[in-house]
């Protein structure tokens, strides 16, 4: 099943993130406490280009992903020092809530609304796969960010295999790195 679409006078939220300090520790936690998994793991995930608060910058963050009924979970840790959307929030050794993901039916559409509204892009960022997404500081309104994706085939196939893999969870296994 493909994630519902978001317009902006109709957003549907199809994932909660979580900083946390130690991936490694943070994914049996967050299994066992919850009940969900296995993580799919990706470590130091190549992002470029990357911006932060409009100006290039760069981003080291490995993170991890698991399904809980019909949304996703993210941990994300972040490795470098670079100022982004995570220390925004996020001291390195602080966790908790960061950001709650859509996919928008528009992405610049989607910007432009949350720009209306007052609130910058923390951080943008493209993946290896080309996904990419935008960081909109929401935080002082909501006590979050929402990260709006730039949707492509692979977003939707890596989300698909994250839904796969916990219908099939032992209860064991904690991560699945790739």
């Amino acid at each position: 099943m493909r994630p519902l679409s978001s317009t902006p006078q109709h957003q549907h939220f199809v994932q909660v993130a979580y900083h946390v300090a130690d991936i490694d520790e943070a994914m049996p936690r967050f299994a066992h406490a919850m009940g969900f998994g296995p993580f799919i793991l990706r470590r130091h995930i190549g992002l470029n280009p990357v911006s932060y608060r409009g100006s290039p910058s760069t981003l080291d963050i490995s993170a991890a992903h698991a399904q809980a009924g019909p949304v996703q979970i993210e941990l994300v840790t972040q490795h470098c020092d670079s100022p982004s959307a995570f220390r925004d929030m996020y001291a390195p050794d602080q966790e908790g809530l960061h950001h709650l993901a859509l996919f928008p039916e528009d992405y610049d559409s989607m910007i432009a609304h949350y720009r209306a509204l007052g609130h910058d892009i923390a951080t943008e960022l493209v993946t290896p796969e080309k996904r990419g997404a935008a960081y909109v500081d929401t935080a002082a309104m909501l006590g979050h960010m929402v990260e709006v994706y730039r949707v492509n085939e692979t977003l939707y196939e890596f989300y698909q295999a994250v839904a796969d893999a916990s219908r099939d969870w032992d209860g064991e296994t904690i991560a699945i790195e790739i």
